[in-house]
């Protein structure tokens, strides 16, 4: 009963998915002749030049990217993916959306909304709506390039070509679309929930582990540390202080850090992904674990 109603909401989502990404080529990019990137932006270019319809174009191009998935991505994923680039077709060619409106700015902008959120809610859903995805997964594996060079340069080359056969005023307004595509496809992918880490070394441990847990409210690691090196010397058996906080704290959890001790040492990285801990969560309706109230006990000093 459950894969069911998963398999349900999977169909349902990528449906939607569909729908939000025909929106985004009918209404916006198509009767204004920008591209998006990609295989889609290939088909499109192909049909500006050529007769041949985009939702013809479209399945004919990602023939290639099938046979490529089939020896890089699940027969699961390959399925799915091969019937929603089909029905995105019919989707174009059936639709009849009227331009929304002639601003090219707005074109570039919400096309690349609409399209994005389409992408990524179906990628979410174990599917895809563009080849080049699937490429990149194929080239990675061989060569180790990542998957974002790969499609970045895909891409690149699609725009040049753009600009040389039309003008680079479409060119621009194109690679503007793909941009916000790519950036809410992310969104989507990644949710709106961004972290960073910190790595503090500090000479008053104790406190800052105190204080980042009262004051910031934030899980702790402490790591020992062996030696190192800096302006006062070799120092030995110091503590590392590892925390990870919502970006909208770090400010907060800098300034913690200052009022206590402004030599302290920080490296901030990024953090792409969290899971479990206690973790302050902004954009979800699921709510953030709690420290207990007794959770940090100092150890005795010897």
């Amino acid at each position: 009963m459950k894969k069911s109603v998963k398999l349900f909401l999977e169909i349902f989502q990528i449906a939607i998915a569909i729908f939000l990404a025909s929106i985004g080529l009918k209404a916006f990019l198509l009767p204004n002749g920008f591209l998006d990137g990609g295989v889609t932006g290939v088909a499109i270019l192909i049909s500006k030049l050529t007769s041949l319809e985009i939702s013809i174009a479209l399945p004919l191009l990602s023939i290639p990217f099938f046979i490529l998935g089939w020896f890089t991505v699940s027969r699961r994923i390959l399925m799915k993916s091969v019937v929603s680039i089909l029905v995105l077709a019919l989707m174009i060619h059936f639709e009849n959306f009227k331009p929304i409106t002639e601003d090219k700015l707005l074109i570039s902008i919400f096309g690349g909304l609409f399209l994005g959120a389409g992408i990524g809610l179906a990628i979410k859903n174990g599917s895809v709506l563009d080849g080049s995805e699937i490429l990149g997964i194929f080239v990675n594996d061989k060569t180790g390039i990542s998957i974002g060079v790969i499609i970045l340069g895909f891409n690149i080359v699609l725009f040049v070509l753009t600009g040389i056969l039309f003008s680079l005023e479409v060119a621009m307004y194109s690679v503007l679309a793909y941009l916000v595509t790519a950036k809410t496809i992310d969104l989507f992918l990644e949710g709106f929930e961004d972290y960073v880490g910190l790595m503090i070394i500090t000479s008053k441990s104790k406190e800052m582990q105190q204080e980042l847990i009262e004051k910031v409210g934030q899980g702790i690691t402490v790591y020992r540390g062996a030696k190192g090196f800096g302006s006062r010397g070799k120092k030995e058996g110091m503590e590392i202080i590892h925390i990870v906080v919502n970006r909208i704290d770090s400010k907060k959890t800098y300034r913690t850090i200052d009022a206590l001790d402004e030599d302290a040492f920080i490296i901030e990285f990024d953090v792409n992904k969290v899971k479990g801990g206690v973790l302050k969560q902004y954009f979800s309706k699921k709510n953030s674990k709690r420290l207990a109230p007794a959770v940090y006990e100092p150890d005795d000093e010897s």
